[in-house]
């Protein structure tokens, strides 16, 4: 079943629940898709891999505003933050552990030659791609500095 058809069926069981959290950030996830489908130049059809990074990207977009929220003591904002993040969330691939990552970048290391932070972009064009919609693009980063040190 493809996103979109799951979100419309979700949107209608938190409709029924009435679970207003679930259903702010399922409608969130309904107007990224039809803006991605209406995009222009779009032929009214995404790829699986479009969805991912568009959730990706709405994910991002609620951490970010968490940290911001929390940093100004806004808990009340912070709150709808979070329940939305929860609920995108779930549509996610599986995110690595710090554990998974850091062997999964030793191997793009090895396979590039990468031996001084000189060569981080080197790794990170093969990471990036690689790990797409498994890992956070900042957790990635932080780890090959971490590495190339």
């Amino acid at each position: 079943m493809s996103l979109e058809l799951t979100i419309n069926a979700e949107i209608k069981a938190a409709m029924l629940g009435k679970k207003e959290a679930d259903l702010r950030a399922l409608r969130a996830i309904k107007a990224a898709i039809l803006l991605a489908k209406t995009a222009e130049g779009g032929n009214g059809e995404i790829t699986e891999a479009e969805e991912s990074k568009l959730l990706q990207k709405l994910a991002k977009q609620r951490r970010d505003s968490l940290d911001i929220f929390r940093q100004q003591n806004r808990e009340d904002l912070a709150v709808k933050e979070e329940e939305e993040l929860v609920v995108i969330e779930r549509f996610l691939p599986k995110q690595m552990d710090e554990a998974e990552l850091r062997a999964a970048l030793g191997e793009i290391i090895a396979s590039v030659g990468a031996a001084s932070p000189a060569d981080m972009g080197k790794v990170m064009g093969v990471a990036t791609k690689q790990l797409a919609g498994k890992a956070d693009g900042k957790a990635i980063s932080a780890m090959v500095k971490e590495l190339l040190k």
